[in-house]
């Protein structure tokens, strides 16, 4: 079964960034990652994604536009099963406490602990299985 992670993030270097730090699992077919810029194109990519199939949506909070707290509850009542993490470079408490109400199971500060990004990751993939 092939498996997708969503990145939701406007900064046009981070799917470079994410392909890099995970190119051994990418190669490994282990997941698949589509990446949107905006809230608008995540919304229509987790459409055209088959539920069972995307185990996990990052998403930046500060975009343009549509913020990731505004897509949050959209994306959530569209996918409840697919859990949302979303990602800031202010980790303060007032917007962990946002994300938190709206549906986030989680909030991860820039820069990303990518080993910690890994094992929230490994344990998608242990119950998708």
């Amino acid at each position: 079964m092939n498996v997708y992670i969503l990145v939701v993030d406007d900064e046009p270097d981070v799917e470079a960034l994410f392909r890099q730090q995970f190119r051994r699992e990418l190669r490994a077919g282990r997941f698949q990652m589509e990446f949107a810029c905006s809230g608008p194109d995540a919304l229509k990519r987790a459409a055209e994604v088959r539920d069972p199939s995307l185990i996990l949506i990052l998403s930046d909070i500060n975009m343009p536009g549509m913020s990731g707290l505004d897509m949050l509850p959209k994306v959530r009542a569209a996918h409840p099963d697919v859990p949302v993490i979303m990602i800031t470079a202010y980790g303060d408490a007032e917007t962990r406490r946002k994300a938190i109400e709206r549906g986030a199971v989680g909030l991860l500060t820039k820069p990303i602990d990518f080993a910690l990004l890994r094992q929230e990751i490994d344990t998608r993939l242990e119950q998708a299985a």
